[in-house]
């Protein structure tokens, strides 16, 4: 093999969840990954009816041109099929313009530092040299990765423009393309949040793209990889609430004292003090960041895993924590069948901040009364199969609510067990009783049920192991439902109160 130069590194992964999770103590599915930039969820369109068609047909290649991806990709971006050259994610199509502008003894212009590090890397696998004048080929990261600064472009020409973050910010080089040597390099790994089916596309006159096209390999994306990016585009996403909670990310960090930089992307660039240290000591809390030597680099995620980065931030730098402690006796789940995919993330020991969101309308609002009047602190959102109706939508949601449940509840030790509870409405009267002790059973009586209440209260009592008896009365089949479910979290409120630490069972065990 022709040798790389002597200071050539390869692109450093940060340590993998079962690491993480080894250094923490926690269970993979408990860390926080604040380091890919990505979204925590994928979109309501990469569920697997999307791809079931396509995975009947995997054995055969991808269709030659990818016409349909190419021309959604197009109108998307304002500009025509044939300006378009498809990659495996933006790392892909950077690698791409080294090979097919630079080779030995060319010099290939990078981004000021820090920027991010695969400029450099697709240099020297070219064995091209990364300083001196004349450059073939000019990177430029708008906006920039690590810092997210939005800076000038460069008049050098030709110039490749990463554009992996310009969602978040609203600008970009498209307008150059026609009429300069400008090519545009985006993902589907960041606003689109595809990182895992690597995906990602250039724009360019038609006559660089043709050429970059002559470069590339013949099937550069798979045939699934290529169905979910055309979903994603069909329903794009709105940048609008990444930026609004990375604005309020940002206010919680100034507000003890650290000093994130202007962002215009969907993280934040944080310096500190021995940020390695810090890195390591959040490793060993099951939260991964990006490190570098004088700073943090944190992705915005939701404001409920954002808090919990925040404070442990804060319990580290010995600086009083402004935003609320997360409950203890938590659980992070993720539900994903053929017809849907539910996250769950549930404290016991909460304050009711509650957000449920299927789009299961009726059934979520009932899991949500359920939460609320329990106490909980309950994120659940997911998407499903609605087209069909609302069934498979509402029981794995009311599964995954009673899944993320036992688990909170480990071994059930020192909890009060039992609990009842009557709620009375304007309209409808409901009693409940539950045990926590271990088995799953129901008896419920409701006088009136809208469709699935019942359904749902069977499945949540089987994946919580818990018995629950409910009876409710009334005239109005929303309101007997809604209150069958504010008396079951009625009586959880008391049944998972911890009153000592031993089994609440004159058998020992549970």
């Amino acid at each position: 093999m022709r040798p790389l130069a002597p200071e050539f590194q390869a692109y450093q992964w940060a340590p993998p969840n079962s690491e993480v999770a080894r250094l923490a103590g926690i269970d993979p599915s408990q860390v926080l990954r604040f380091d890919q930039n990505t979204p925590p969820l994928p979109l309501p369109s990469s569920r697997p009816g999307t791809i079931a068609g396509t995975i009947a047909r995997v054995s055969g290649y991808p269709g030659g041109g990818y016409i349909p991806l190419r021309t959604a990709i197009a109108e998307y971006a304002g500009v025509e099929m044939d300006n378009v050259v498809l990659g495996a994610g933006g790392d892909d199509l950077i690698l791409l313009c080294a090979r097919a502008y630079a080779g030995p003894g060319d010099v290939i212009a990078l981004p000021p530092a820090p920027t991010y590090p695969l400029y450099k890397i697709a240099a020297q696998l070219v064995g091209a040299a990364t300083d001196g004048a004349e450059p073939v080929l000019t990177f430029d990261c708008r906006p920039n990765n690590p810092t997210g600064s939005l800076d000038p472009l460069p008049a050098v020409r030709p110039l490749a423009v990463d554009e992996a973050y310009f969602e978040y910010c609203g600008e970009t080089a498209v307008p150059l393309v026609e009429s300069e040597e400008v090519i545009v390099l985006r993902t589907f790994s960041k606003l689109f949040a595809l990182a895992g089916a690597r995906i990602g596309y250039a724009i360019a006159r038609r006559d660089i793209a043709d050429e970059l096209n002559a470069r590339q390999s013949p099937a550069p994306v798979s045939s699934l990889a290529a169905d979910l990016a055309i979903a994603a585009l069909a329903s794009a996403p709105d940048p609008a609430p990444v930026i609004e909670e990375r604005e309020r990310l940002a206010s919680a960090l100034r507000a003890f004292g650290l000093a994130p930089l202007e962002s215009h992307t969907n993280f934040v660039y944080v310096p500190v003090d021995d940020a390695p240290g810090l890195y390591e000591s959040l490793l060993r809390q099951g939260m991964v960041v990006r490190v570098s030597p004088e700073a943090i680099r944190v992705s915005v995620r939701d404001a409920a895993d954002d808090d919990l980065l925040v404070e442990a931030l804060a319990r580290l730098l010995d600086r009083p924590s402004p935003v609320a402690a997360a409950g203890g006796r938590r659980a992070r789940t993720l539900r994903a069948t053929a017809e849907t995919r539910i996250a769950t993330r549930l404290a016991l020991d909460g304050a009711s901040r509650v957000r449920v969101y299927t789009g299961a309308g009726l059934y979520d609002h009932f899991l949500e009364q359920l939460a609320f009047h329990a106490g909980f602190d309950l994120l659940l959102e997911g998407v499903g199969d609605l087209e069909t109706g609302d069934h498979h939508t509402a029981e794995d949601a009311a599964l995954a609510f009673g899944s993320a449940l036992d688990e909170a509840l480990g071994d059930r030790r020192g909890i009060a067990r039992y609990g009842d509870a009557v709620v009375p409405m304007d309209d409808a009267l409901a009693r409940a009783a539950v045990d926590l002790g271990g088995r799953a059973h129901t008896e419920i009586r409701l006088e009136h049920d809208p469709g699935l209440a019942e359904h749902m209260l069977q499945s949540i009592a089987q994946s919580a192991r818990a018995a629950i008896h409910v009876e409710a009365t009334g005239r109005d089949p929303h309101h007997v439902a809604e209150a069958a479910f504010k008396a079951v979290g009625r009586a959880l409120r008391t049944a998972v109160h911890v009153e000592g630490t031993g089994v609440p069972s004159t058998k020992g065990l549970l």
